[in-house]
């Protein structure tokens, strides 16, 4: 497995439209012209709560009510089940629903990789790329280990199954990382799936397990609270947030990985579909709903606090790299050997 492939995720497309919605003036209502629902959206999270995608949907949930960005309401559904695949394939059996958008996640490609369910997300259409979440090895505050190298040098001294690893799912992008991490080192962790990122950032501060491979703003709470500590950051380059998080350090003060001579990168994805067979003008819609959502000044401060990467794309060039994504996942699933048979 070659464990940097994961930087095609990160580095060749999505760097390079950083969020010039973001920029755009005053607010207007969603549907100045067109169609608009008719009813109440229904938001689903194919995730347990707690986890990024469900904190990201809650959010900006609690942003369209607040800024009455849409007539109609916004419902916010979790579909956790078949890590995930219960809620693609929901959103799936209502082929041109306008009124269901979803969440995405690396689970887009991953669940039906590894399950063999009846899904591909091709079979969605897609409507924009909110952002791109990064993913940093955490351990206990509590825990001997300073740097990230002097942790997996720990691991490599140690034998195979010693260290626990937590992560969000079965087969899911954590543990793809985790895959990673044993070829690295030449041991194993014992990987230990959980329904939500909330959860796995409880059972590391309680002592549990030895690391995580949590997004920032699933960990954010606890590490400054003191109770975490991040190692590194799975990216090719250091997050750019400086302002400061605990007492001594920003998001910018991780080292990446691959200072730590960790050939691992990798982002995930955090964008918006809908049902197939839906009308472009109701894809429009839905493109500046959250155009005006990323406007906000409450939209830059989520993202400051989560340290996302600030991506932004929509139409062939958000298909065109979701399509890249899927290739590159179906690589490193088939070399860790996930890929349902």
């Amino acid at each position: 497995m070659q464990t940097n492939t994961t930087g095609i995720l990160c580095s060749t497309l999505a760097r390079t439209c950083v969020a010039a919605a973001a920029t755009l003036g005053l607010l207007a209502p969603a549907a100045a012209a067109g169609w608009e629902p008719t009813k109440p959206v229904e938001f689903v999270i194919p995730a347990g709560t707690g986890g990024g995608a469900d904190q990201m949907a809650r959010f900006i949930q609690g942003m369209v009510t607040k800024h009455n960005l849409m007539k109609q309401p916004m419902v916010v559904v979790n579909k956790s089940g078949g890590a995930g695949g219960e809620g693609f394939l929901y959103v799936k059996e209502h082929n041109g629903d306008p009124h269901k958008i979803i969440i995405t996640l690396s689970n887009l490609f991953t669940t039906p990789l590894a399950t063999g369910i009846p899904f591909n997300w091709k079979e969605l259409t897609p409507v924009s790329m909110l952002a791109l979440d990064e993913f940093v090895l955490w351990v206990n505050a509590e825990a001997p280990y300073k740097t990230a190298k002097e942790y997996l040098d720990a691991v490599k001294a140690g034998g195979d199954n010693q260290f626990k690893m937590a992560g969000t799912g079965s087969k899911q992008e954590d543990q793809i990382i985790t895959v990673a991490l044993d070829k690295f080192t030449g041991k194993k962790f014992t990987y230990v799936p959980f329904k939500g990122g909330g959860d796995v950032a409880v059972q590391l501060v309680g002592g549990h397990v030895n690391s995580s491979v949590n997004n920032p703003i699933e960990a954010v709470a606890h590490w400054r609270a003191g109770k975490l500590r991040p190692l590194c950051v799975f990216d090719d380059k250091r997050m750019p947030y400086k302002e400061k998080v605990t007492d001594t350090m920003a998001w910018s003060d991780i080292p990446t990985c691959m200072e730590s001579g960790v050939k691992v990168d990798y982002l995930m994805l955090r964008g918006i579909f809908m049902p197939g067979g839906v009308s472009q003008d109701q894809v429009n819609y839905y493109i500046n709903l959250f155009k005006q959502v990323r406007a906000l000044p409450e939209w830059k401060e989520f993202m400051e606090k989560g340290a996302f990467n600030q991506s932004f794309m929509t139409g062939k060039e958000y298909a065109g790299w979701v399509e890249k994504a899927e290739a590159t996942h179906k690589t490193l699933m088939k070399d860790a050997g996930f890929l349902a048979q």
